[in-house]
C-alpha cells in the first residue's frame, strides 16, 4: 500500500540537517521541526555561551524531541562553541604529535562533556583523514598526521571518548580527503592514488572508527577514480554502499558534507544532489545555510518526495535512511537518560572517572605538543621575552571550515603577561610589514607558511630585518627561521596560552620540548 503524502513528506524531512541563523529558533525552523525535520546544525552564529545553547537546543526539542542536533566541534581550528575565544584544545595534529591515545580519549571525553552540557546529539568529528599531502589546503592540522596507523588509533580513541559522554561521533571525510590540493568548499578535489594505496593509507582510520562503534560517518565531496571514476563519493553507490557498508561493515548513519559546497553544488542543483546521495546510500543531507524562511529546506523535501513518486528513489531506501537518523537520536536519548541518572547519583561526590578539567587538559596537551628550535643555547638560560613585543600575525584566510575570525590569540595572551604588547595583522598578499626597527622585541606568527609563497617571502623579509625575531608556526612546520622557532601544531586558545607562558618564563616546565640548533 503506497505511503500517504503526509507520511512521505515526514520521511523526507527526517533525512535533512540544515543550519539556520540566530541564537533562538526562527519560526520556519519550529514549523519544519513540527513537520518532522530530523536534524539541525549549529554554527558559531547560533552560539553565545553554553547556557544559551542549551536553551536553544531545548527549544528545538520542544518541537521535535527526536531532532538530531549536530555541530562541528573538532577542537583546534574548527570550533563552534569556542569560536570567539579559541578552542580549549589544540586539535588533532597536536594530539598526533604527542601520540598518547589515552590523552586523545580524555580530550574526546572533555569535548563530549562540553557538547552534552547543551544536549547536542552529534559531533561532526573526528577528522579521520590521513594528511598525506603537505599542500592540502583544507585538512592539514585537522588531521592527526600523515601516518595511517597513527591516525587510525587516535580516530578510534576520540570516537570512544566522545561517545562515552553520550555524544555521537562522526568520522569524516570518507573515503579520505588527505591527499588533495583542492578545498572542496571551492571546487571538486580529485584523489589520484591507486586502489592499493587507498586501502593501505586512507581506509584504515575509517575501519578503526567502525570497529570502535562510531555512530556516524560523513562522506567527502571527492572524486576518487580508483573507486569510482564517474561521480564524487557523495553520489557514488559503489563507494558508499559497496565499500563503506558492505566491505567495511558500517551500519550507522551516513551524512553528507554540506551540499552547498562548490565541489558538488557546481555540478547539480541541491534537490538532485540530495536525491542521488540518498540513492547512493546516504542517510542524512547536511545543508549549512538556509533561506530566510526555510524555502530551500522545503524544496529539498519536495525533490525527495518527487523522486520517490517517480520511482528514482525507492521508498524503502528513504525509510531506511530515516530509520538510521532516528536510531542516532534514540542512542543519544538513552545515553542522556543514563547520564542524568548518573549525575544525580554522583551529586556531592565529586567528578567521576575521566572527568578532566577541560582547560587544564587542553593546556597539558598544548604544552606536550609544543616544540622549540633555538639558534643558540641561550634559550635554555634566558627568557626569550622580558619586554612587551610587537606581534605580527601573517595570517592568510584559513579554510572555510574554520568558523571564526583571523586568530590573534597570541597577542591577547602576551598582552595579559606583558602589558603594552602591540599586535599587527596581515591577511592579504601585497601588504607591507609594519616598522620592525627599534628596541621592541618582535614575534612573527604564521600558519602553514610552507604552503603560501607570499607568507614565506614576508617572513624572510621580516627575519632579515630582525634576526632576533621569534617565529611561531601554528600549522605544519617548514624550514625553521628566526632566533627562536616555536611550533604548536594547532590553532587554539590553549596553544596561544602555552606559547605566551613559555616565551615570558611563566611556564614551570620548559626543557622537554626544547632543542638547540647549532
Amino acid at each position: 500500500m503506497p505511503t500517504s503524502s503526509s507520511s512521505l513528506d515526514r520521511l523526507a524531512m527526517t533525512v535533512l540537517q540544515p543550519g539556520f541563523d540566530g541564537v533562538t529558533p526562527p519560526g520556519w525552523l519550529r514549523r519544519a521541526l513540527a513537520d518532522g525535520l530530523g536534524g539541525a546544525v549549529l554554527f558559531a552564529r547560533n552560539i553565545e555561551d553554553t547556557g544559551q545553547t542549551a536553551e536553544l537546543v531545548a527549544a528545538l526539542r520542544e518541537e521535535n524531541p527526536a531532532v538530531v542536533v549536530a555541530v562541528d566541534e573538532e577542537g583546534g581550528a574548527v570550533t563552534r562553541f569556542e569560536a570567539g575565544t579559541g578552542s580549549s584544545w589544540p586539535g588533532n595534529r597536536a594530539l598526533g604529535v604527542v601520540d598518547d591515545v589515552t590523552r586523545t580519549e580524555r580530550v574526546g571525553r572533555a569535548i563530549g562533556r562540553l557538547l552534552a552540557s547543551a544536549d547536542v546529539t552529534l559531533n561532526y568529528a573526528p577528522v579521520a583523514d590521513v594528511n598525506a599531502n603537505p599542500a592540502n589546503p583544507v585538512i592539514g592540522i585537522r588531521s592527526f598526521g600523515p601516518d595511517p596507523q597513527l591516525v587510525a588509533r587516535h580516530t578510534a580513541a576520540l570516537v570512544t571518548g566522545l561517545q562515552a559522554e553520550g555524544v555521537a561521533a562522526c568520522a569524516k571525510h570518507f573515503p579520505g580527503h588527505g591527499d588533495t590540493v583542492t578545498d572542496s568548499h571551492l571546487a571538486l578535489p580529485t584523489v589520484h592514488a591507486p586502489l592499493d594505496v587507498l586501502r593501505e593509507r586512507d581506509l584504515p582510520p575509517f575501519r578503526a572508527a567502525v570497529e570502535a562503534g562510531v555512530q556516524a560517518v560523513m562522506c567527502g565531496h571527492l572524486l576518487v577514480p580508483a573507486l569510482d571514476p564517474d561521480v564524487p563519493a557523495t553520489l557514488s553507490r559503489r563507494i558508499l554502499t559497496g565499500l563503506l557498508r558492505e566491505e567495511l561493515g558500517f551500519d550507522g548513519m551516513l551524512v553528507t558534507d554540506a551540499i552547498e559546497m562548490r565541489a558538488v553544488a557546481a555540478l547539480l542543483p541541491p534537490g538532485e544532489i540530495a536525491v542521488r546521495a540518498l540513492v547512493a546510500g546516504v542517510d542524512a543531507i547536511c545543508v549549512g545555510a538556509s533561506s530566510p524562511e526555510g524555502e530551500n529546506v522545503y524544496a529539498l523535501r519536495d525533490a525527495i518526495v518527487e523522486a520517490v513518486r517517480d520511482g528514482r528513489l525507492p521508498e524503502e531506501r528513504l525509510a531506511e535512511a530515516a530509520a538510521r537518523v532516528l536510531a542516532v537520536a534514540e542512542w543519544h536519548a538513552a545515553h542522556a537518560a543514563r547520564r542524568t541518572a548518573g549525575d544525580a547519583r554522583a551529586e556531592g561526590l565529586g567528578a567521576g572517572p575521566g572527568a578532566d578539567s577541560g582547560e587544564e587538559l587542553g593546556l597539558e596537551t598544548a604544552r606536550a605538543a609544543m616544540r622549540v628550535i633555538a639558534a643558540g643555547s641561550d634559550v635554555h638560560r634566558a627568557v626569550p621575552l622580558s619586554r612587551p613585543p610587537l606581534v605580527v600575525h601573517i595570517a592568510p584566510r584559513m579554510s572555510q571550515a574554520v568558523d571564526s575570525d583571523v586568530p590573534v590569540g597570541l597577542t591577547r595572551e602576551l598582552a595579559e603577561l606583558l602589558p603594552g604588547t602591540v599586535g599587527h595583522t596581515i591577511i592579504a598578499e601585497a601588504t607591507a610589514l609594519p616598522e620592525l626597527s627599534g628596541d621592541r622585541p618582535v614575534v612573527l606568527v604564521v600558519h602553514d607558511a610552507g604552503r603560501h609563497a607570499w607568507v614565506r617571502d614576508l617572513l624572510a623579509t621580516a627575519v632579515q630585518a630582525r634576526p632576533d625575531a621569534i617565529v611561531v608556526e601554528t600549522g605544519i612546520p617548514a624550514e625553521p627561521v628566526g632566533a627562536v622557532y616555536v611550533t604548536t601544531y594547532g590553532v587554539s586558545r590553549a596553544s596561544d596560552r602555552v606559547v605566551a607562558r613559555w616565551l615570558t618564563g611563566s611556564e614551570e616546565t620548559r626543557s622537554r620540548q626544547e632543542k638547540t640548533a647549532g
